[in-house]
């Protein structure tokens, strides 16, 4: 059975952030991840997760101005120092809470732009992560998104992100594999896992549609959890989705499952 990590930038929002560490060990996870730990204290988020004994499995690098709407800025010519920058930053942070891997959100093309000029700046800027992360021994990750949550997003396809991966050409670069965006975008979730899963860094479920729980729309989850043990997937599995009412209400997917196992 795969391992869980309760995201909660979007889990047990109902109590304020700090507290949701807590209320993942009550529920039964062993892992967090969340979009970003930047406006917390590094000892203040340690403590939290060294006092409920989690692991700190993911958070992402800087995306930009969040709140106005950037979604990364790995794409953007003039942006470069600053994405730089943010690389350094989120690799002090990952260091203090013992993350081992960051994921890097490509942005939002530009309407006008170059796409192969947009490409090539990517590329620069995942080399340049990849090598500066794997000196602290964390991996990278990119990870493709659905064109109808986030309209304009560089990368929306498995293929996508792959290519971009092989143009890096860095070994510490991995492919973070959401299973809500990528049944939006190109069904065949299990061919594709299974086909890439030496590449793939990271998994995230939702189900579909809603981007709810487990259980709640047409993904196979006991199947696919299945098949991820199958096919020698050995990470984690980011709960990244929103509780159809409360987070406590919609958990009863995961004790099933364990019963089951």
């Amino acid at each position: 059975m795969p391992k869980f990590a309760a995201n909660l930038t979007m889990l047990f929002n109902e109590v304020p952030f700090l507290d949701r560490f807590e209320a993942a060990r009550r529920a039964g996870f062993a892992g967090v991840e969340y979009l970003f730990p930047y406006d917390f204290d590094k000892k203040e988020l340690a403590g939290r997760l060294d006092d409920n004994g989690l692991t700190q499995v993911l958070h992402n690098l800087p995306a930009g101005h969040w709140g106005a709407g950037e979604r990364g800025i790995a794409i953007l010519p003039d942006r470069a120092a600053e994405f730089r920058s943010g690389v350094y930053r989120a690799i002090e942070y990952a260091v203090a809470l013992g993350c081992t891997s960051l994921n890097c959100l490509a942005g939002i093309a530009p309407a006008i732009a170059d796409r192969q000029h947009l490409h090539d700046v990517l590329v620069q800027n995942l080399a340049f992560a990849a090598e500066e992360l794997g000196k602290e021994g964390i991996r990278l990750l990119i990870e493709p998104i659905n064109t109808r949550d986030i309209p304009g997003f560089f990368l929306n396809t498995t293929a996508a992100a792959l290519a971009v991966i092989d143009d890096v050409g860095s070994d510490n670069l991995f492919l973070q594999y959401d299973v809500y965006h990528m049944q939006i975008m190109e069904g065949d979730i299990a061919r594709t896992i299974a086909a890439h899963v030496g590449r793939i860094g990271h998994v995230q479920l939702a189900d579909n549609p809603g981007r709810h729980e487990p259980g709640t729309g047409e993904i196979n989850y006991p199947f696919l959890f299945d098949h991820l043990d199958a096919v020698g997937y050995r990470g984690w599995v980011g709960c990244e989705y929103k509780p159809r009412t409360t987070t406590e209400a919609g958990l009863g997917w995961l004790p099933a499952l364990r019963s089951a196992a």
